[in-house]
């Protein structure tokens, strides 16, 4: 490899590279976030949290990704123009078509990645994210009951506190529950209990032999206690999961034997992202030129905007498709075709000097 295709692809990488782990670590931000969130309404067992945290950051590489290599090959690019380094280039002779084989060098592995995470990771990703917390839900361990502690409710309304627990997490003994509802307390004891899920997917925690005690929290005598034989509990409502026959979840290869319109937009969902990376990474080179003294954060800017729109417009497609505003047959070619158009040709006619005008001489005029 020549010694300029070696430093250019070196300041392309590290600074596509900074970028990534920029964004990385602001989704990582909300992804945490969310997850937390389900976390606090029960909707995810809490000891499922750095798996699903993993799971959906997978889910949301096809969009984070291009949006890193584009905006490191912005500063990349923006600091060789600050640096006077690309008009020298330019004046050796080396113009867009010969920055095309170090760009390409790490466009192409990037693409491919993104196709992968697009194309199997992400539907992988939702797949497994939805079978771990079916499995979960069905195991009081799992969901985050553990002898010998007091574990609070979702939402914060009450605790739970178990004695002992059998291996699997299905029997529990020396049960204690507290919980708020509204202005009244309720207070539950029981020698014993387990976990049933009913056919329509509510989990319920059935107490045996065992006392309840109701009455209001701001003191007073209206207090009531009843001995039960059993009691039934209703737990929190599980995360929904993705049935098999979600296009969402599907892999790719059978979302080509579905004739459903879903599956047809969930497949340009998929194939849309590699193609845009594509697009945007050769929109970089134009969208950074400038010039020495030129603020380059403006082009960033620019750059972003236009990311924000494409995906947008990506998403926006996918819904018509599903509701069959657009026919399958176009499908968000609109979009992705343009926008490699006009990426090529600002990329292959940037730098290109226009022919200058020629001047109209005046007939029969003298000196």
């Amino acid at each position: 490899m020549p010694q300029l295709d070696r430093y250019l692809l070196r300041e392309f990488a590290q600074a596509t590279f900074a970028a990534l782990v920029v964004l990385f670590m602001v989704s990582l931000g909300g992804v945490f976030a969310d997850v937390l969130g389900d976390i606090a309404r029960g909707r995810v067992p809490a000891a499922l949290l750095l798996a699903q945290l993993g799971l959906q950051l997978i889910r949301y590489l096809p969009l984070i990704l291009p949006l890193g290599m584009m905006l490191g090959l912005l500063l990349a690019v923006g600091r060789l123009y600050r640096d006077s380094e690309m008009p020298v280039l330019a004046s050796s002779g080396v113009g867009p078509r010969r920055l095309l084989r170090p760009l390409l060098l790490l466009v192409l592995p990037m693409v491919l990645i993104i196709a992968l995470c697009s194309l199997w990771l992400g539907p992988w990703a939702q797949r497994t994210s939805g079978a771990m917390i079916a499995a979960a839900n069905r195991s009081l361990m799992v969901a985050g009951l553990e002898p010998g502690r007091f574990t609070e409710l979702p939402g914060g309304n009450g605790v739970v506190y178990v004695g002992s627990m059998s291996d699997d997490g299905s029997q529990l003994r020396r049960i204690f529950v507290y919980r708020q509802q509204g202005d009244r307390l309720d207070v539950t004891t029981a020698r014993s209990g387990r976990m049933s899920l009913q056919s329509d997917g509510e989990r319920y925690l059935t107490l045996d032999q065992g006392f309840r005690v109701e009455g209001p929290m701001q003191g007073g005598r209206d207090f009531r206690m009843m001995r039960y034989a059993s009691n039934d509990i209703r737990l929190p409502e599980a995360e929904e999961t993705l049935g098999s026959d979600n296009p969402e979840a599907m892999p790719t290869r059978s979302l080509f034997a579905d004739p459903r319109p879903e599956a047809g937009a969930q497949i340009h969902r998929r194939l849309a992202p590699p193609l845009m990376a594509l697009a945007f990474a050769l929109l970089a080179l134009p969208l950074a030129r400038s010039s020495p003294r030129q603020a380059r954060y403006g082009r960033i800017l620019i750059g972003f905007l236009g990311y924000i729109l494409g995906m947008n417009l990506m998403l926006l497609g996918t819904d018509w498709l599903i509701q069959g505003k657009l026919p399958l047959a176009v499908g968000l070619w609109w979009l992705v075709l343009p926008l490699l158009a006009i990426a090529f040709w600002l990329y292959f006619s940037d730098g290109r000097l226009r022919r200058p005008r020629s001047k109209a001489h005046p007939i029969g005029g003298g000196t």
